[in-house]
């Protein structure tokens, strides 16, 4: 409804309603007013007439005079309202006779008899009766009578219907001339009101339509106006403060829509990380499609001294401009105390869209639109700060969404370098052992296999050589780690050197090495044996005190496919020729006869005789190794360990294991050591988790799975309180088998735990694909971490890996209280080692004790 439309509409109303009432009051105090005037007009016609009768009555008038006198009342009121009659009660008619008058009804019948004045009211007329009482002058004519009694009465009646008529009849008259005197007055007043109303709201509709986003809505400038009326000037007012504060709080949708799309964007994955750099490229173009973005920067933290400066342009820049980005960064950083002396920058630029406009700012620019973060310490990743230079800063809206999408980058870009570097971190030692820089033994596996291939398809031989330092142990408990580290250094570097273009080096484990020689006969790998072992001769290693130690080796080989067609095969076969040069008086080289090669593969098959016969007549024992919760102290859980008793003495597991896989009863042995363990604990009391070694190869017998749930349950121990444990010693094949396997097993409440993480390339797929709890990192680099930077990276990384996917980490070869106490500052869960405890038949006490 239209607001003149209202109030016309109410003033109609209003109106009706005021004349309506004002016609019913002046009506009603119209009647009144006639019959009281007509009360009073009674009462004095009553009283004069009665005056008249006394006056003419003590002059002693004659009966003629009464009748005319009474004649001349009667008719004086003909022709006007009002009418007079005089009656004469019984004791005048008794003395003087009755005369010509109306009848008497019972209002003056009372009036006579009671002596008191009577009235009655009606709506065409007022009677009003007044008896006349006789007093002592009455007496001297009307002798029948005492004082006091009615002689007659006067009645006079007063219509007043026609007054009310008349009267009526000119209000109406009067209404019908003030009616549309009104009307017309009312109409011309809701006209200047809306016309006043109309014409400023529809100038204020017109203003506010031009608002078609927040932009337009802060540069919107409403016109004061003049509403005229004291409360559409308050609402004028409240609608200016309602635009000044949505100026301050509204955001665009477009703004928002941008936030959310970058946030959805901030997703760590797989081609994130490896990409990193084109992923905050691709961020900066983002952020340009909602505001002018010249450049964002990122500031990470190397070392003490050295700073890493990422900065990505959104186009082309010329080199002044680069200049002063950087100038500007070191200023802003100077400014904060913990930076204030910081050193040199590794400055990298990059341009996310080359085909973008060309950047140039001057220095005015880039100092006043460069909004940055800076942090005391380096966040994850070590990124110490991050900026953007933006084109519209001034926009407080903006300005807040680009700190709160910074504030986030900072984050997430710290996160992205981390893993960056730890993913790149563990790449490298997973094919790398950290103290020689030499590949390491899961390397050695994967590309003797591939040698072994490539030797088929190309018939030739290759050769083998296993290489033991002799006497190694005598350098570690006479000089300390740090000299034996620093000779297996020197060590690896002679033997390389004495090594042909093209052979490959590897540290197997310790202070043992394998060098795999491509495309050489037994002969040519007797030569290059033997110039290694001059060449170990030739080293001199001096200790900080001066000491010169010198030291030498025995050397082992074999011949693809003389001596072997399988890389296990030919490394057994080489471990077995370095164990005769040993036992021929160390510093040789076993150099394999005919002889020898049948009575190592007869050494071999009785191995395999023995690790069968053990089954068979379950000569296999569990042991125990403890597991630690480094935080409680307190034992957790036990790794479960298998040995043969032969005639008493006890076989470890790592000498019949890959015998027991080569000739396919390994799951006989994994289930039988299940068995027997599981019964073991239980009947020790042990309460907590069990760690289980679980073979990829036993995955092939098909009733493996079905044996495994069936040894368990009937133990009664809950399937929670299991950790299985995956180990690389054999590349599976069929990777979706085991993980389909895998995944069974933790649909049914069991645990998995990656065991010796970050020795091959297998534990990452393993990270990526399986549903893992537990990460075993693998125990050289546990041993090392105190006095090799390498290995307390490594640990560190995989800590941090861990950390960021939930997943808890058990240290292996905890061997002393140091390692211990850093184990514990760098918040590892769990440990594992001899410090802990050796492997046993029989458990620990629950609260751990350090050894004395």
């Amino acid at each position: 409804m239209r607001i003149n439309s209202f109030i016309l509409a109410t003033s109609a109303v209003v109106a009706a309603l005021f004349f309506g009432g004002a016609y019913w009051s002046l009506d009603r105090v119209f009647d009144n007013i006639v019959r009281t005037n007509a009360a009073r007009a009674s009462d004095a016609a009553t009283r004069i007439t009665f005056a008249s009768m006394y006056q003419l009555m003590s002059q002693g008038w004659s009966r003629k005079q009464a009748d005319d006198f009474l004649r001349e009342m009667a008719g004086s009121g003909a022709g006007s309202s009002m009418q007079v009659q005089i009656y004469r009660g019984q004791p005048v008619v008794e003395l003087y006779g009755e005369i010509a008058q109306p009848p008497i009804d019972a209002l003056i019948g009372e009036a006579l008899r009671s002596g008191r004045p009577a009235r009655l009211d009606s709506k065409e007329e007022a009677r009003h009766v007044y008896p006349l009482i006789a007093d002592q002058r009455c007496l001297q004519c009307h002798t029948n009578v005492q004082p006091g009694v009615a002689l007659g009465a006067i009645e006079v009646r007063q219509e007043y219907a026609g007054l009310l008529a008349d009267a009526r009849h000119q209000l109406l008259l009067a209404f019908a001339l003030l009616v549309p005197l009104a009307a017309v007055l009312a109409g011309a007043a809701v006209w200047w009101v809306g016309r006043r109303i109309e014409g400023a709201v529809e100038s204020l509709q017109q203003e506010f339509d031009q608002v078609g986003a927040v932009g337009d809505l802060k540069a919107l400038a409403v016109t004061e106006r003049d509403f005229v009326f004291v409360e559409l000037k308050r609402i004028d007012q409240a609608l200016r403060a309602l635009l000044d504060k949505l100026r301050g709080i509204a955001v665009d949708k477009e703004i928002l829509s941008f936030e959310i799309g970058l946030l959805e964007k901030f997703v760590i994955t797989a081609d994130v990380v490896r990409d990193w750099r084109e992923y905050v490229g691709r961020l900066l173009i983002d952020i340009n499609t909602i505001l002018p973005a010249h450049t964002l920067f990122s500031i990470f933290k190397i070392d003490d001294e050295m700073f890493d400066l990422e900065v990505f342009w959104y186009g082309p820049v010329s080199s002044d401009t680069k200049r002063r980005m950087e100038h500007y960064i070191n200023v802003e950083l100077s400014r904060t105390v913990t930076f204030s002396e910081c050193g040199s920058f590794a400055v990298h630029h990059h341009v996310a869209n080359s085909d973008g406009p060309v950047v140039e700012l001057s220095e005015d620019e880039v100092a006043l639109r460069a909004k940055s973060f800076f942090v005391d310490k380096p966040k994850i990743g070590g990124i110490v700060g991050i900026g953007v230079h933006a084109g519209v800063l001034e926009d407080e809206t903006r300005y807040l969404v680009v700190e709160s999408v910074l504030s986030t980058l900072l984050n997430v870009v710290g996160s992205v370098k981390a893993i960056y570097k730890y993913t790149r971190d563990l790449e490298y030692y997973a094919t790398r052992d950290p103290l020689t820089d030499l590949f390491n033994q899961r390397v050695f596996w994967e590309l003797s296999s591939y040698e072994i291939g490539r030797a088929q398809r190309n018939g030739y031989s290759f050769g083998l050589l296993l290489i033991d330092l002799d006497n190694f142990k005598l350098v570690n408990d006479n000089h300390g780690h740090t000299v034996g580290d620093t000779y297996l250094q020197r060590f690896a570097r002679q033997v390389q050197g004495a090594l042909r273009d093209g052979d490959i080096l590897v540290r197997y484990g310790g202070d043992e090495f394998v060098a795999v020689l491509p495309e050489a006969t037994q002969e040519s790998v007797v030569v290059v044996a033997q110039r290694v072992r001059s060449a170990v001769e030739q080293l001199e290693v001096i200790t900080p005190e001066g000491v010169r130690l010198r030291g030498t080796a025995s050397i082992g080989l074999a011949v693809y496919p003389d001596h072997a067609d399988s890389t296990k095969d030919l490394l057994m076969f080489a471990d077995n020729m370095m164990y005769r040069a040993k036992a021929a008086g160390k510093d040789q080289v076993a150099v394999p006869t005919p002889d020898d090669v049948v009575e190592i593969f007869r050494d071999i098959s009785q191995k395999s005789l023995m690790v069968v016969e053990a089954i068979e007549n379950q000569r296999i024992v569990p042991y125990f190794q403890p597991i630690l919760d480094v935080a409680s102290r307190q034992i957790v859980a036990y790794e479960v360990l298998s040995r043969i008793d032969l005639a008493g003495e006890m076989i470890r597991a790592d000498e019949f294991v890959e015998i027991a896989e080569k000739i396919g009863v390994i799951h006989r042995l994994d289930m039988l050591v299940l068995e027997r363990a599981l019964f073991s604990l239980s009947q020790q009391g042990h309460d907590g988790e069990i760690f289980v070694n679980l073979s990829p190869r036993a995955l092939v017998f098909s009733e493996f799975a079905r044996d495994l749930r069936r040894i368990i349950a009937a133990s009664g121990v809950a399937p929670d309180r299991i950790v299985f444990e995956i180990t690389e010693r054999d590349t599976v094949k069929n990777l979706a088998l085991l993980e389909r396997f895998l995944i069974d097993l933790k649909a049914d409440g069991f645990k998995l735990a990656i065991d010796d993480f970050g020795s091959g390339f297998s534990s990452f797929h393993y990270l990526r694909r399986f549903p893992i709890d537990y990460l075993k990192i693998e125990g050289d680099f546990i041993a090392n971490m105190l006095v090799n930077n390498k290995d307390r990276t490594f640990v560190t990384s995989i800590r941090s890996l861990a950390r960021e996917m939930g997943i808890a980490v058990v240290a292996e070869y905890v061997e002393s209280p140091e390692v211990l106490r850093e184990l514990e500052r760098m918040e590892i869960h769990r440990a594992q080692g001899y410090y802990i405890g050796r492997p046993a038949p029989v458990i620990m006490p629950r609260d751990w004790q350090p050894p004395a």
